[in-house]
């Protein structure tokens, strides 16, 4: 007897399975697990997953459902967005419908995937599949363990027991090869909180050695948080979804610099203290739509402080120069300088080129402002304002669109500027980053580069006391504190999504990063997250 076969199409929420996308899995038995044998769904990458854990049964699109192996925990809710640990595992087959989200495993570890259909797909016979016996005699078995009963109508050939037998043994002996080998090799430890620290680093150790599965671990969020929009901008879907083409530099000193800052409780400490102001700006770029890793600049730039002043009189949550306050309309005026009664506002929209020594408010490379009558760079609703209009400014540059590398140059404008030119600069600033960038692409004669700046990452170190050193670029285009920007602040929101998203993810500003709060994830992976009470206890 023949019937249609129907195959099912699911798509993984996080972890190493999400980069396929929607994938499209034989059926119509369908075995899942860490060992699930031939042609089954292999979860490598995944803890807390047994071998054959669960089984998914498509004879017809209609009737799709899932049922456990054994006693695993099955979890089945309507949408990816359930809270898993309010729902009990499944105990018997449950159909699933399109939309439906299934979890596998602890809710701490595990995996996530999401039901998107069933869909016709070649004929098959009931107790024999032409191009491959030995698959159809697995799925009995597994369908036997899901259900506790087998089909007499099927028939059983009498070849199946012997082979079955072997087949057991055969895969017996694989499973504890591959236990004996963790044995041995040991499983990674997730990273946890080694000393007290500081609230930030500058520069990240090269000399430290940086293990690989931090940076493969890191390839979700990486992908979600920025190369999601870099793929978008630039027309080229594939950038999200495959690693090699990524800035391979990058992501290293971007997992170098999560790795330094996940283990200080200072860090931990001081996003606590800012959830409040953090979660603000990520509703307000969301509104833009602009990237959420945005949100970290603050962080990295004052540490969400309101009056700190830099040695270049940059100054609030965003450092802003009086210039460039000015022309993202954040209103700076009524100033008065050390040593002088005269007040001063900014009249220019873009500083003057070689602010430390040329600025009339910098002194021995030292600020002269003492304070303002109105200083808007000081409020964070005002300054976030004109944060969001001027990241938007670089962000939607048709240059920057095209390089696939969209969101690291627009961090690095923040920085660097973006194209001081376009305003009442006689001559291109060479620090500032399109100029910068058209300069690597005619160097290297190129159309785009989405490994700028992991090409131009070339200074070992930055030390922020000698502004000789924080000038120097080492060989590349981009200024020394320009290169060690960057990447910071991409890893703090990596470490502030997983931090917000465990202890603050009923507040709207976080709750769509719940996804990262469980189940297989780079947060339950690679570092041991803290509570908030483990926080207030330091």
């Amino acid at each position: 007897m023949s019937q249609e076969r129907w195959d099912v199409q699911l798509r993984f929420l996080a972890g190493p399975l999400a980069f396929a996308g929607v994938r499209t899995e034989r059926g119509p038995v369908i075995r899942i697990g860490a060992n699930p044998g031939p042609g089954g769904l292999k979860t490598e990458g995944y803890r807390g997953i047994d071998d054959r854990h669960a089984v998914i049964t498509c004879y017809d699109g209609g009737s799709v459902s899932i049922a456990p192996v054994g006693g695993n925990p099955v979890r089945v809710g309507p949408t990816e967005y359930v809270a898993w640990e309010e729902l009990q595992p499944i105990t018997k087959p449950v159909y699933l419908s399109e939309g439906n989200a299934v979890h596998l495993g602890p809710l701490a570890r595990g995996c996530s995937f999401e039901f998107v259909g069933a869909q016709r797909l070649g004929v098959w016979e009931q107790g024999h599949i032409a191009s491959g016996a030995p698959q159809m005699a697995m799925d009995v078995s597994d369908a036997t363990h899901a259900s506790g009963t087998v089909d007499p109508g099927t028939g059983v050939p009498r070849w199946f027991i012997p082979a079955m037998v072997c087949l057991f043994m055969f895969t017996l002996t694989g499973v504890g090869l591959k236990l004996f080998g963790h044995l041995i090799a040991g499983t990674p430890d997730p990273l946890g909180v080694t000393m007290e620290g500081k609230e930030y680093v500058a520069s990240v150790d090269l000399s430290e050695p940086i293990e690989e599965h931090l940076i493969e671990g890191l390839n979700a969020p990486f992908s979600e948080f920025v190369m999601k929009y870099n793929a978008e901008l630039s027309g080229q879907p594939k950038l999200r979804s495959d690693p090699t083409l990524w800035d391979q530099r990058f992501l290293e000193y971007v997992t170098r610099s999560f790795k330094a800052h996940g283990r200080m409780q200072a860090f931990w400490k001081r996003i606590d203290a800012v959830r409040k102001d953090y979660g603000y700006v990520v509703r307000q770029l969301r509104q833009a739509g602009l990237p959420e890793v945005f949100a970290a600049i603050p962080y990295q730039e004052s540490r969400y402080t309101s009056d700190i002043t830099s040695k270049a009189c940059a100054e609030g949550y965003w450092q802003f120069l009086p210039e460039a306050a000015k022309r993202a309309n954040i209103e700076v005026s009524g100033c008065a300088f050390r040593g002088t009664s005269t007040l001063w506002s900014p009249t220019r929209l873009v500083p003057v080129i070689n602010v430390m020594k040329r600025a009339p408010y910098v002194q021995n490379q030292r600020c002269r402002i003492t304070s303002c009558k109105v200083d808007e760079r000081q409020e964070l609703a005002a300054s976030t304002r004109g944060a969001v209009w001027s990241l938007a400014e670089a962000y939607e540059d048709r240059v920057f669109r095209e390089s696939g590398a969209a969101v690291q140059l627009t961090i690095l404008s923040h920085n660097a500027g973006y194209d001081n030119s376009r305003y009442e600069e006689k001559r291109v600033n060479r620090i500032n980053i399109l100029p910068a960038y058209e300069k690597h692409l005619k160097e290297n004669k190129l159309n785009s580069a989405p490994d700028f700046y992991g090409d131009n990452l070339t200074c070992v170190d930055l030390k922020e006391k000698d502004y000789e050193s924080m000038s120097a670029t080492c060989g590349g285009v981009l200024w020394n504190h320009t290169q060690h920007y960057a990447y910071n602040i991409v890893a703090q929101h990596f470490l502030a999504v997983c931090y917000y998203a465990k202890n603050y993810a009923n507040e709207n500003s976080f709750s769509p990063w719940k996804q990262w709060a469980r189940g297989n994830n780079y947060c339950e992976q690679l570092i041991e997250v803290p509570t908030k009470e483990e926080v207030d206890r330091w």
